[in-house]
């Protein structure tokens, strides 16, 4: 019995990875290779935006550590980037965290490790924001909800890096009435977002959100790329962009595992709403998730074992 916490780890990261491969197997029993076979230079295409977009959140989430007083190795800071991409499938993406194993050992404290990771999910989001907007600009009707959007947008980032964490952590930790796990928590999420202070800067700020644009922009324009194996009418690449960015974005949002389902019912509901037929948009969407959530998984759990067999070697006499 005292070997099960030893072994729990490793069973449920096993578990996690039959999760992804059954998943992935559903989607490839609807994907038809013919198309796919004919047009390989633009699936090529569309994986390479993707690959850029993993390079450029890269150099992001490198230089948010070394902003914390944290710099790591390019390799390394690399490899346990792309390792949180096996837990993508999980609700939110929070299982990205598991990355954080990775620097305990280097004495990286979680609360840093949360604080970058929290960054980076924030800019993603106001980033899709931006771009789910290029899907409705041209319309007169959305104006209002883009504007009350961008807001919102404005006023949180305000008040996440205004607002004095530190002294909102001490306050809660010194209210006896609220249960002592719950109070924990809430004094650890204070910690992290009190770290997190320093990359909302104007500087890093803007910076990080460059990137974000930029890398999601990329996966955007796969999209419309990937339209091109597909005989009939073809999306401008602001619409492509704009269908990716929303069908993400609530995907996101419905905090279902990678958003799987709610992420492509969206996708094609919108193709289908531009002029796409039903079984192209079908065919369209689940190429662009092959070419971009599955590329991630799959390189996410090249990298868990690459870091594996380096922890081994380390250990190993």
């Amino acid at each position: 019995m005292r070997q099960i916490p030893r072994f729990l780890p490793h069973v449920l990261v096993l578990i996690f990875a039959a999760w992804c491969l059954y998943a992935l197997r559903g989607d490839l029993a609807q994907v038809s290779l013919a198309p796919v076979l004919r047009s390989w230079d633009l699936v090529l295409l569309a994986a390479v935006f993707s690959l850029v977009n993993y390079v450029l959140r890269i150099v992001r989430w490198r230089s948010y550590l070394a902003r914390l007083g944290y710099p790591l190795g390019l390799r390394f800071a690399a490899l346990t980037f792309v390792a949180g991409f096996a837990y993508t499938l999980s609700p939110g993406k929070v299982g990205e965290m598991v990355r954080a194993r990775y620097y305990t050992p280097l004495g990286v404290p979680l609360s840093k490790v949360a604080a970058a990771f929290f960054a980076e999910r924030l800019l993603d989001l106001v980033s899709m924001v931006v771009l789910a907007a290029l899907l409705f600009a041209g319309s007169p009707q959305y104006r209002g909800a883009i504007l009350g959007a961008a807001a919102l947008v404005a006023v949180a980032l305000f008040i996440f890096a205004v607002l004095p964490w530190e002294r909102v952590g001490m306050a809660i930790e010194s209210r006896d009435r609220i249960p002592g796990i719950l109070r924990k928590a809430l004094v650890n999420v204070s910690s992290a977002f009190a770290s997190t202070k320093p990359l909302l800067r104007p500087a890093p700020l803007l910076f990080g959100l460059a990137i974000a644009l930029a890398a999601w922009g990329l996966e955007g324009v796969g999209l419309n790329v990937l339209g091109g194996m597909l005989p009939g009418p073809h999306l401008d690449v602001a619409t492509s962009v704009g269908v990716y960015a929303v069908a993400v974005l609530i995907g996101g949002l419905s905090f279902l595992p990678g958003g799987l389902g709610s992420t492509e019912a969206v996708m094609t509901t919108l193709l289908v709403a531009h002029g796409i037929a039903v079984g192209d948009a079908v065919f369209l969407t689940l190429a662009c998730r092959l070419v971009t959530l599955w590329l991630a998984v799959f390189l996410g759990w090249v990298a868990v074992l690459s870091l594996r067999q380096r922890t081994l070697a380390v250990v190993s006499p």
